[in-house]
């Protein structure tokens, strides 16, 4: 590994060399993040999820600039044009804009006009005029190039062929191309203007009023906020905005001439000539460029840390846990699809009941599921929150069912997604897509990581302009949550899903089938150590998982705990000091008060794995998720047309974007809270001040019916 790289990414990152160093020595062995950051804390002084991340983000960077330097070596090489400067400069460069203008003048081109000129023996005049000699004949100098076997006819042609090459010169110039850059870095406007179409159009009109706040907008670019410059950006793709990125032209032109004319002499009027038409066509455009994909890049890292953060407060919802579960997909006209579920989510019964319009059948539906809930011995149920759903909650808690047995209304985005899904499929392949999302309505409840893993995460409802951002980092950052959360909880190695062990640490698509396969074959695992059984599961994949996979009625009670194996022999000698078993140490504070710690730190195994051990005694395998909180919405309140500007309600947090959250209040329509209404204080970040699925109280600001828009407040509520 270059040791450059330890240096680069501690600056970047701001953490220290030799954590960095070890930290990557782990990466580059295939230790996976989660591993790192919970089972190797000597190594890397404690670093978190978040931490090793960044170190292995920033590594893979510094790996495609070192990959991309190799690559320009070798073509200024082909050109016999490397001199040991050019490429001990090119070897120090890890800045990959630097990179690319150092490389700019080598880069194989398509025929541009400097090129057609120098081909017609016009690169010597270029240089005569760029030295700007106030004594020099130009007129004589320029006949000595006048050939018509190469191509020029006349002193008019000589001149503009010696005037484009200079033109690409100072367009490849770095010196150039850095004022240009510092003014656009300074002075650079965003603009965006609509574009009226030929002749009327109706769906036209109707798309473009999505974007009537940029119809002729402009703001400097380094003051646009994230969702503004994509919200342009799509404008821009759909055809109904015209966006640009401009600096200061005049002030541009005025360094350039500093830096480039001597004199005031006549070859310094042709080159200042050339000097503009350079920054007009050549630089300008290339930096606008620069800058729009630079502000791109930073608008989609934005809007994907609000999608990830969004992603990991659902993914850690908080779970019911394994109960009995009755779960309905309301409808009105195709009625409500219903299933019961076992504590495990099989499912053990579905039917369709009528309690609503057009049918009517409320007596009937209401026998069904007091019938079904005593059948099945049912704890809660599930209600999907979308069409008919205040209906069907109402009717269901009208049923006078006994108290024990709870009524959630669930989220039910994506549902459709998984219920259509080949893992839909594959799961329930006897029955129809209404069935299949009644059970995941259902599922979500029990257990919400466990579910939601089966679904595309663009698919869940969070987040803001996701279809718009990087695609490629967008799935890198989600799939990374992802993993980090199942991680972070642990997963039931005899029940979990294919889906759900494949993010376990160190498995994969095929290990986690193969799990499952030889779970189908074996029955279930009766100990961590089976797990070495399965096929293509060796050694390091092992190590790298097994501190996230429990065995629950194992022999070994640790196996059903965070303590990972290699650990065992530690709390064995715990245990054998105490005079007991690990059962008794894992059953008994008071025994656990006795040990200091301090006597188990050896050359591998220091503090932080200690006290992640104790704490671990002391709850094994505890969910770290919150507890389930019941709630219901205002009864006064079912639709839009309800909605009293004043009013005090109770209601949901369902998306968080950078210029505030969205709180769902039981009517069908999203209201937002916009950042400048979520406190009485200043807020900066939304995320630092609410949370996804946060129970909160919200006063209506305004109501718009034609758009079915809510403006809310939370300050001074909540």
């Amino acid at each position: 590994m270059n040791s450059i790289f330890y240096k680069l990414i501690s600056k970047t990152t701001g953490i220290n060399e030799t954590r960095v160093a070890n930290t990557v020595g782990l990466l580059e062995e295939g230790c996976t993040i989660p591993f790192i950051s919970r089972y190797r804390k000597e190594v890397t002084g404690s670093l978190d999820e978040v931490q090793v991340a960044s170190i292995n983000d920033e590594l893979e960077k510094l790996k495609d600039i070192e990959a991309r330097k190799q690559t320009i070596l070798k073509t200024i090489e082909e050109q016999q044009k490397l001199t040991p400067e050019l490429k001990a400069r090119i070897e120090g460069c890890w800045n990959s804009t630097e990179l690319e203008d150092i490389y700019l003048p080598y880069k194989p081109k398509r025929k541009t006009r400097a090129e057609a000129a120098r081909q017609k023996g016009l690169e010597p005049l270029a240089t005569f005029l760029m030295f700007q000699n106030p004594n020099a004949d130009i007129d004589k100098k320029v006949q000595e190039f006048i050939d018509e076997s190469k191509g020029v006819k006349t002193a008019e042609e000589a001149i503009q062929g010696a005037q484009d090459i200079i033109a690409e010169q100072v367009s490849e110039s770095e010196e150039a191309r850095n004022i240009v850059r510092h003014n656009f870095k300074l002075d650079a406007i965003i603009t965006s203007k609509l574009i009226k179409p030929k002749k009327e159009d109706e769906e036209w009109e109707q798309k473009s009023q999505k974007y009537r706040d940029y119809f002729d907008f402009s703001e400097k670019l380094d003051k646009c906020a994230s969702h503004r410059l994509l919200a342009m950006r799509r404008g821009e793709a759909e055809g109904v905005l015209r966006v640009s990125i401009s600096g200061d032209d005049e002030r541009c032109l005025d360094r350039l001439d500093r830096q480039f004319l001597r004199n005031s002499s006549k070859s310094a009027e042709l080159v200042w000539d050339a000097v503009e038409d350079g920054f007009k066509r050549l630089i300008k455009p290339s930096i606008e460029t620069e800058f729009a994909n630079a502000s791109k890049e930073r608008a989609d890292k934005e809007a994907i840390r609000i999608f990830v953060k969004n992603l990991e407060q659902l993914l850690m919802s908080a779970p019911l846990g394994q109960k009995r579960v009755l779960a309905l997909d309301p409808g009105f006209r195709t009625g409500c699809k219903l299933v019961c579920l076992d504590a495990e989510g099989n499912l053990l019964h579905n039917e369709a009941i009528y309690p609503h319009p057009p049918k009517s059948d409320t007596q009937g539906a209401a026998n069904r599921v007091t019938t079904l809930v005593r059948q099945y011995k049912i704890e809660a149920i599930s209600i999907g929150n979308g069409t008919a759903s205040r209906e069907t909650e109402a009717f269901v808690r009208g049923l006078g069912l006994p108290e024990s047995v709870q009524v959630f209304v669930v989220s039910e985005d994506g549902a459709s997604i998984y219920s259509a899904s080949k893992v839909a499929r594959e799961e329930f392949p006897d029955y129809d897509v209404t069935v299949r999302g009644a059970v995941s309505i259902g599922r979500r409840l029990m257990d919400p990581l466990a579910e939601l893993v089966k679904i595309d995460p663009d698919s869940i409802g969070v987040g803001q302009y996701q279809k718009d951002v990087d695609q490629k980092e967008l799935k890198h950052s989600l799939d990374h949550v992802v993993e980090m959360c199942v991680n972070k909880v642990g997963v039931n190695v005899n029940t979990a899903s294919k889906h759900l062990l494949t993010y376990i640490s160190g498995l994969g698509p095929a290990i986690a089938q193969n799990i499952v396969n030889y779970r189908a074959e074996n029955g279930a695992f009766k100990s961590r150590k089976e797990l070495l059984k399965v096929p293509k599961l060796g050694p390091k994949a092992f190590e790298q998982a097994a501190g996230f996979l429990r065995v629950a009625g194992s022999k070994q009670p640790l196996d059903n705990s965070a303590v990972h194996p290699e650990s065992y022999s530690i709390v064995e000698k715990m245990a054998k000091d105490q005079k007991c078993t690990v059962s008794d140490l894992m059953a008994s504070k008071e025994l656990r008060m006795k040990i200091d710690i301090h006597r188990y730190v050896t050359e591998k195994v220091g503090i932080p794995t200690l006290e992640d051990i104790m704490q671990e005694l002391d709850k094994p395998g505890r969910d770290p998720r919150q507890q389930l909180e019941a709630f219901a919405f205002s009864k006064d309140v079912k639709e839009l047309e309800d909605v009293r500007v004043g009013m005090t309600l109770p209601g949901i947090i369902t998306n968080i974007t950078n210029f505030g959250c969205f709180v769902d209040v039981g009517v069908h329509t999203k209201g937002l809270v916009h950042i400048s209404e979520l406190s009485n204080k200043f807020v900066k970040d939304p995320t630092e001040v609410v949370e996804l699925h946060q129970h909160v109280q919200v006063r209506v600001l305004e109501v718009d019916l034609k758009r079915g828009r809510m403006a809310l407040s939370m300050k001074g509520l909540n």
